[in-house]
């Protein structure tokens, strides 16, 4: 039988073999620990943990997602907490904001370092699944010895990037286990479980961004990201969630450019967007005048006239059935 390669040694030749990184995107994160980051996988000191002076900041700029997801916290806690799970929201840079986990276990969790103010970022802890999520965008399972750091290798991390309004990252959600009997296939239910939360928490905090505007939901069955456009009174486009970016190419992050909204779903058949709009609304002034063209004529804002010729190029007769 083959002898075991301690772990240490695995990560070591592993990030150091050129062909690794670009087979493997764990051997990538790997690498970057190792040659970009600098750090050592033996190292056995403990997790970072930031002052509290900065801790207390960083929880303050981070208040609207904080009090978004702190519902859907809990409900995930609900559903993997009774298995010896914790649930942590971080932010954007892998600092740990908040914590859901059972008095029995917190001191376990203590002594693993995931607790508010630890620092998982990849550039602090290697391969980990809050820092290895953030670092590439991505959702990511960290299983056990798929961690970089040697003394990282008995949890389990699952974890999924939350965007923010404007595209941008501002956190991960983990569920982490420590628990010896935490198997990959396990793993793999509960990452659907965090792809959803994340996924309703990115979706409440775009809506509350754009409260004032119409929400167009554009959900693809084989996204796992969430699709929304916020369209103002005009038709236009002023925001979309990162998925919808991705989707419709309307960039990664920042202010998005102002397209009709009817323009990004391939209205080129039958009449435009702006015609159906504008159909629906002659509709609607004559319905309400009770199919009196004078009267609606009047509510539109334009002459009778001008109304008739409308009606006969939209195919609407001057009587509503």
């Amino acid at each position: 039988m083959k002898p075991r390669i301690p772990h240490v040694e695995r990560v070591v030749e592993t990030a150091k073999d050129p062909g690794a990184a670009a087979r493997s995107r764990l051997a990538a994160s790997w690498r970057r620990s190792l040659d970009h980051h600098g750090l050592d996988p033996g190292r056995r000191d403990d997790v970072h943990r930031i002052s509290e002076t900065e801790f207390s900041e960083r929880r303050e700029r981070a208040e609207n997602i904080r009090r978004i997801a702190t519902p859907k916290l809990d409900n995930l806690y609900q559903l993997v907490g009774s298995s010896g799970c914790g649930v942590l929201l971080t932010d954007a840079d892998g600092v740990v904001l908040d914590v859901r986990v059972s008095d029995a276990d917190r001191s376990v969790f203590e002594a693993w370092g995931l607790a508010p103010g630890s620092d998982w970022s990849e550039a602090s802890e290697g391969t980990n699944g809050i820092g290895t999520c953030i670092a590439e965008n991505r959702r990511v399972i960290i299983h056990r010895d798929e961690h970089f750091h040697a003394r990282n290798t008995g949890m389990s991390c699952i974890d999924a990037p939350v965007f923010g309004p404007e595209g941008d990252l501002i956190g991960a959600l983990d569920v982490s286990s420590a628990r010896a009997d935490q198997t990959e296939a396990i793993n793999r239910l509960i990452a659907a479980q965090v792809a959803h939360t994340a996924r309703q928490i990115e979706t409440d905090c775009f809506r509350a961004a754009f409260a004032d505007a119409r929400i167009i939901v554009a959900d693809d069955d084989d996204t796992d990201q969430a699709m929304l456009l916020a369209v103002d009174g005009d038709d236009l486009v002023i925001g979309a969630t990162r998925g919808a970016r991705l989707n419709f190419g309307l960039g990664l992050s920042g202010p998005v450019r102002a397209v009709p909204a009817s323009d990004l779903f391939g209205r080129d058949e039958g009449p435009t967007g702006f015609e159906k709009a504008e159909r629906a609304a002659v509709i609607r002034a004559l319905s309400r005048a009770d199919g009196n063209v004078s009267q609606a004529a009047r509510a539109l804002g334009v002459g009778r006239a001008t109304l008739y010729r409308r009606m006969k190029r939209l195919g609407i007769g001057e009587k509503l059935s």
